[in-house]
């Protein structure tokens, strides 16, 4: 393996630059070094150096729609967006509710190469919320699942939600819950509200997915589960989620970009671009994610990266599929939200983009600390940079992006994956 010196980086853009030397897939020395005569060189220029980035919430989209997206083309788009681990969801096509699917999601991330590739295991089987899937099966296979969810559906029946957390307990893995009453949302099309009454959508009511978590939690409780929150986008889910880790539940949630900075407010265009699930909500809600965010109420940033074709997204809001592009455009989304505001550092930064997440999905190779002896699993980031988005130029398949046009800070200069280059000034790596 190749020798890798980063020269002059800031880790977690604190103090005077200084030498980072990784052989063998670790970092060997920090300092002020000399240059081994066979090292490949990243001239970082008192950029900030990050632990590698953890995405607990992507959809590859492999197998079944592979016109939208791929394991290879994710796993492109991850690296140049700063992540050394995806974890990749369940509902695909089949889906992954068994010990074939997620080994071949896993065998086709290795052969990838570019990001650790996990498989999400499906909760229960075909994602139809009747029956349990294959848990322990799943979990004891080549791809040792670690994280179950139906996402993209909610596990509806209390029942079967509570069994599940029990068996959880047993397996030493992690329930991530899609909190959405079906109930409440029949035929719902954006966040019930001002907007949605002026622009005659049927409404997506805030409780919906509060009263889902709040159950989640008391259920998770009496089991003693870990339970894990997918996508929060209301004010009220930040409150429940203190509550309960006041109590001592052993829930943890995640918080998506697009939920940090975009409002309802841009459903006045009629863009489909913009459905998404759960729903783009209120001002007022952004603010409070944020401050839940940086207070460690809501634990990290999932990207929930959710391709689709061009005539998925391109029609009639009614009949679009909801989802958007993520994974390229995350760190420049917290950089505007979090950083710029004070919200975070990047010691802050690079707890809820690679250090809560890993230890969510139980990774013990990611998000670890910048220091001697430790795994070199990092990502370089210019802070003062901007660029602007332009969809048809991301390595994704699709181009979905909400941010089209938009002039964002911080840029992705180098990721390493194990000490290998998986991405370099916005290109991948040979």
């Amino acid at each position: 393996m190749k020798t890798v010196l980063i020269k002059g980086a800031r880790p977690y853009g604190e103090g005077d630059p200084v030498d980072v030397l990784v052989e063998d897939g670790v970092i060997t020395d920090i300092g002020a070094l000399d240059t081994p005569e066979d090292a490949e060189v990243i001239e970082a220029g008192g950029q900030v150096l990050l632990p590698g980035f953890v995405d607990l919430h992507t959809h590859l989209r492999e197998p079944g729609r592979e016109d939208t997206e791929t394991i290879a083309t994710g796993s492109a788009a991850a690296a140049l967006g700063g992540y050394t681990a995806v974890f990749a969801m369940a509902n695909t096509d089949p889906v992954a509710d068994n010990a074939v699917i997620v080994d071949h999601v896993w065998r086709r991330g290795q052969e990838a190469g570019l990001v650790d590739v996990h498989p999400v295991g499906a909760v229960t089987v075909g994602l139809k919320g009747e029956k349990l899937a294959e848990l322990g099966t799943m979990a004891k296979s080549e791809a040792r699942v670690k994280v179950f969810s139906d996402d993209g559906l909610c596990v509806a029946d209390p029942l079967l939600m509570r069994r599940a957390l029990e068996y959880s307990t047993a397996l030493g893995v992690v329930i991530a819950q899609h909190a959405e009453e079906p109930r409440l949302t029949v035929g719902a099309q954006a966040h019930e509200g001002e907007q949605a009454a002026r622009l005659g959508y049927t409404g997506w009511p805030a409780s919906a997915e509060e009263s889902i978590v709040a159950r989640d939690c008391l259920l998770a409780e009496h089991a003693n589960a870990r339970l894990h929150v997918c996508h929060v986008s209301t004010a009220g889910t930040a409150d429940i989620l203190k509550w309960a880790k006041e109590r001592g539940t052993k829930v943890s949630a995640e918080v998506t970009p697009h939920h940090l900075l975009l409002t309802d407010e841009r459903l006045a265009t009629y863009d489909p671009v913009n459905k998404v699930n759960p729903p783009l909500r209120t001002g007022s809600d952004a603010e409070k994610l944020r401050a839940a965010l940086a207070e460690g109420v809501i634990d990290c940033v999932a990207t929930d990266h959710a391709p689709h074709a061009v005539q998925d997204k391109d029609c009639e809001w009614s009949s679009a599929r909801p989802g958007m592009l993520g994974l390229q455009t995350a760190l420049s989304i917290v950089v505007e939200t979090m950083v710029r505001t004070g919200l975070l550092d990047w010691r802050g930064v690079a707890r809820v983009m690679s250090e809560r997440p890993a230890e969510i999905g139980n990774l013990s190779d990611h998000g670890r600390p910048i220091e001697v002896g430790e795994p070199a699993n990092l990502t370089l980031v210019d802070p003062d940079t901007e660029w602007t988005v332009r969809g048809a130029e991301l390595a994704s398949i699709a181009a979905n992006t909400p941010y089209e046009g938009m002039r964002l800070p911080g840029v992705v200069t180098a990721t390493l994956l194990r000490g290998r280059i998986t991405a370099r000034e916005g290109k991948i790596a040979s």
